[in-house]
């Protein structure tokens, strides 16, 4: 590594909470930047135990305070870590330098690099993977941090080689600490800063739509005046908190608003898009793409209207999209048996749940789609998008609740009620049920699945494996 760290005293970090997806592939980095680090969790499963155990960390299962030995100089404590728990309680008393993994990545790989930030409330990690790859395939030093795992790169994080290079940063809204309440994206000196959309999330720490505007807001206000927001004019709620700005400001619109860059000519194929992207009133490139649906054609149009205003040559650009093979978990084929295709995907909220079944439609047209969705995130298990889900959901043809999520641990007034969601679907047109128990959830699915039939499984968990059991079941049935 050439990088020169102001890091370079500490001798050994400790992660507590080691085995989120964020701490785990920052610890990964640290790690690979010659540093010693170790880490504990309450419990630790692929693929991040994979991660780490790769990356040679030694990872404590369960939290004690002599898992903190006198030799550890630096502990990073994850957003889930608070009062109360041993190990954080140990580092306090003992007043042990800490810090979060936002401001670690900062001072360990940002600083220095210019910034690329991608923000909003849907698409975040496609957009910077396919940046990340779009530079890499360009031959450009580039450091990443997203939260999933790049096709292209099998992982989804990578060290910088040296100082001065591009690192690209999936920009979380969420906060960053028991600490410290701020955003996590407010601490990754933006040079460019991508909003692609913006809606109500996170209903767990965000009192309202407001509060989310609010924190974007600090963000806008701390790009340099060289520096660039990129910005969906399609997007109400981007253009209200972008209508301030201290830099320069790059605009790009899917539905025909007026903006810098445009995407026009759109075609859906199974399993592609193709599109042009219009600037200045000309054609400046051709996108050929095996993403799909109109959410990645809005991916794909921030990302070069990101790297175009960075002056990368236009057909490098292009050349990157076309060979970027996706996420996992973004719409991932996870097998087919008798003609029915099971898919696994990350949607959780309601916009991402209907974007998710209607990119399905315009590609496949005519083919019934089967919505499997488990409410997980501290939002879609709470009954702030009770309705949302309706219209979301509805777009399918069969809809099939899976169990909230730690239902017991929320009180009445404040958790989904899946019964009333049953019914308010079957209302618009939508069969639906809700089947709580995972084995009869498979069962009945592979029972009614016919060939032909698209079953897509969404969930911002692992949905206790539901995709293999489907698969096993339509095997063994006939």
């Amino acid at each position: 590594m050439k990088i020169n760290y102001k890091q370079n005293n500490y001798k050994k970090i400790h992660f507590i909470g080691i085995a989120g997806s964020a701490m785990g592939s920052v610890a990964a980095m640290i790690k690979e930047a010659g540093f010693s680090v170790q880490g504990s969790d309450s419990e630790l499963y692929p693929p991040m135990s994979d991660c780490l155990a790769k990356s040679g960390i030694k990872v404590f299962t369960g939290f004690a305070r002599e898992n903190i030995t006198d030799d550890v100089d630096l502990v990073v404590v994850g957003n889930a870590i608070s009062r109360g728990n041993p190990e954080l309680e140990h580092t306090l008393d003992k007043r042990i330098r800490y810090t979060s993994f936002p401001d670690a990545l900062r001072e360990f790989f940002i600083r220095g690099a210019v910034s690329i930030v991608v923000t909003g409330t849907h698409g975040k990690t496609t957009t910077s993977s396919l940046i990340s790859w779009i530079l890499h395939s360009m031959g450009k030093d580039t450091g990443f941090l997203i939260g999933g795992i790049s096709h292209n790169f099998g992982k989804g994080f990578a060290c910088p080689k040296r100082t001065g290079g591009y690192f690209v940063t999936e920009g979380d809204e969420y906060d960053t600490a028991f600490f410290d309440k701020r955003s996590k994206f407010l601490h990754y000196l933006p040079d460019l800063v991508i909003i692609n959309n913006l809606e109500y999330d996170h209903a767990d720490i965000f009192d309202s739509l407001a509060d989310i505007k609010r924190s974007f807001g600090h963000l806008i206000r701390i790009v340099p005046a060289n520096g660039f927001i990129v910005t969906n004019a399609d997007d109400e709620n981007v253009c209200d908190v972008t209508k301030e700005f201290y830099c320069k400001k790059v605009t790009f619109s899917v539905r025909g608003a007026a903006a810098d860059y445009i995407a026009a000519d759109v075609h859906y194929g199974d399993g592609s898009t193709k599109f042009d992207i219009v600037k200045g009133g000309r054609v400046i490139t051709k996108i050929d793409t095996s993403l799909s649906g109109g959410h990645n054609v809005s991916n794909i149009l921030a990302s070069v209207a990101a790297l175009d205003s960075l002056g990368m040559d236009i057909g490098g650009v292009t050349a990157g999209v076309s060979g970027f093979k996706g996420i996992k978990r973004r719409m991932e084929r996870v097998g087919e048996v008798r003609g029915i295709t099971v898919y696994d995907d990350f949607a959780h909220h309601p916009s991402a749940i209907r974007e998710t079944i209607m990119g399905v439609r315009r590609g496949r047209p005519g083919k019934r789609v089967i919505a499997l969705f488990e409410p997980k995130s501290n939002t879609s298990r709470r009954n702030v998008f009770q309705d949302d889900f309706t219209g979301a959901l509805g777009a399918a043809d069969v809809v099939i609740i899976g169990k909230v999520y730690n239902y017991e641990k929320m009180s009445e007034g404040e958790r989904l009620d899946p019964y009333k969601l049953v019914k308010s679907i079957i209302s618009v047109g939508a069969d639906a049920h809700y089947i709580p128990d995972i084995d009869e959830l498979s069962r009945f699915t592979a029972a009614i699945a016919r060939a032909g039939d698209i079953i897509i499984a969404m969930s911002s968990g692992s949905f206790y494996g539901v995709h293999k059991k489907i698969l096993d079941e339509l095997a063994h049935t006939t």
